[in-house]
This record gives structure tokens, C-alpha cells and sequence, in this order.
């Protein structure tokens, strides 16, 4: 079973980076819809998972200059005591039983099916961005970020997707004049602490897989290689159509 894992970090890694969008959207639901794995130890996995295979990616980012560092710990300031909050809380009402695996399919259909929402209409969302999110006085954008930092801490641990598409799509909107580069620094800079915090609480809960997460691991990295230097050949619009597509589908088998 263990190489039929890798075989599936590999293909997600190449999606990775073929398309840009997060491994949570991809991993966490094939490891429950296809392996059949507990909600619970999927997401704990993954968020492990997430925050090593990134990691390379904020050093990269950070020596480009395209991090908005500043940006990215207002975020932090809202996600990180939410994911610490969410797993107090999933301790004290128990990670494993019938209930949360039930709220997390849902919670984690809804985010597939609107990070799908998400990819579909990115220029919509930037050019709304761009006529609206300008207007926003600089004290209410801080606490719009820091509030934006709290609702992705809470569903990033609680289904392992978020972080990627929806919170650059939320930094799009607030913060309209920065560079796409910046965005996607700033998103993955905030992106990684967050999943390392909610994957740790997870650890502490029990419901990380070790030995799974190394199989991810073994094809994940190579698959993220292959497909970064393959997606410059193939039109993102398509790309993000198809996989749109495929998250709208697994997410409403989730939820329904």
C-alpha cells in the first residue's frame, strides 16, 4: 500500500505544480474519497505534509523580495491563536469521533467547492479588488486581514484546505496593488507557519499518520519538480478550469 501513497504524493505534486493550487485541496481528498483514511488523520497528515513541502518555497520567495512580510504576520496574528483555539477545541470535544469526521467532510466539501469558485473567477475577484478593496481605510484593512488570518485558521485545521487559493484570493481583493508575485510570497509565507501549528496540534492529538506522511513525501517533491517545469508549456485558463472542475465534483460527494 505504502508505494500506491507515493504514487499519489507524486501525482498531487505534480498538480502542485502544474497549477499553483495548494496540496490540501488535492491530498486531503484523495486520501479519504480513494484510501478510505479517517477525515481526521487525512487532514493531520496533510498539514504536516503541506508545511514541509513548502518550506523551500517561503526561503525562495524571501531572497526574491517578494514577500510582504508585514501582510503576512497580520494574517499570522489572526490564523495562528485560531488553529491553536480549533485544536484545543477538537481535544476537548475528541478529534475521531462520528460527529467531527461528519463536520469535516462538510466543512471540507464547502472549501473545495469554493476554492473551485475561487479559481473559475480570479480575474472577477481582481478587478473587484481593484475597484473596491483600494477604498478601504489602512486601520480597517489591518483588522480585515487579521480577521481574514482567523477564518483560515479555523478551516485550514479543520479540513487542511484553505490557505492556498482562498487566502490569495482574499489578499487579492484587500490588497489590490500588490504584484502577483507578492501575493503569492506573502500567501505562502503566511501559509506555512499555519499549517506547521495546525499539523503540530494534530500530533499532539494523534491523528497523524508518520508513515503515510513519508510515502507522501518520496513522491511528492520530484512530482512538484516535474510539474512546475511542464506548466509553463500548457494555458493556466485551462489548467484552472479542469481543476476546478475536479474539486466542484469532490466537493459536492463530500457534502452530499
Amino acid at each position: 500500500m505504502e508505494w500506491l501513497y507515493t504514487l499519489s504524493g507524486l501525482g498531487v505534486g505534480f498538480l502542485v505544480g502544474l497549477t499553483g493550487v495548494g496540496g490540501g485541496a488535492l491530498m486531503t481528498p484523495l486520501l479519504i474519497v480513494l484510501f478510505g483514511i479517517a477525515p481526521s488523520t487525512a487532514v493531520g497528515t496533510d498539514l504536516l505534509f503541506a508545511s514541509i513541502t513548502k518550506t523551500v518555497g517561503i526561503w525562495v520567495h524571501g531572497r526574491r523580495g517578494t514577500v510582504a512580510w508585514n501582510i503576512a504576520g497580520l494574517l499570522a496574528a489572526g490564523s495562528l491563536p485560531a488553529a491553536f483555539s480549533t485544536v484545543m477545541a477538537l481535544e476537548h470535544f475528541g478529534p475521531a469521533g462520528p460527529q467531527f469526521e461528519t463536520l469535516t467532510k462538510v466543512a471540507m466539501g464547502l472549501a473545495l467547492m469554493l476554492t473551485a469558485l475561487t479559481l473559475l473567477f480570479k480575474e472577477r475577484l481582481q478587478r473587484l479588488g481593484t475597484q473596491h478593496g483600494a477604498a478601504i481605510p489602512e486601520r480597517r484593512l489591518a483588522l480585515a486581514t487579521v480577521a481574514t488570518g482567523m477564518v483560515l485558521g479555523v478551516m485550514v485545521t479543520l479540513t487542511s484546505i484553505g490557505a492556498g487559493a482562498l487566502g490569495a484570493a482574499a489578499l487579492f481583493f484587500l490588497y489590490p496593488r500588490l504584484a502577483t508575485a507578492r501575493i503569492v510570497g506573502t500567501d505562502l509565507a503566511h501559509a506555512v507557519p499555519l499549517a506547521a501549528v495546525a499539523g503540530l496540534g494534530h500530533l499532539h492529538l494523534g491523528t497523524v499518520n508518520l508513515q503515510l506522511l513519508a510515502s507522501l513525501l518520496m513522491g511528492s517533491l520530484p512530482g512538484i519538480y516535474l510539474g512546475s517545469h511542464l506548466g509553463a508549456h500548457i494555458p493556466e485558463r485551462i489548467l484552472r478550469r479542469v481543476l476546478a472542475l475536479m474539486l466542484a465534483v469532490v466537493g459536492g460527494k463530500l457534502v452530499w
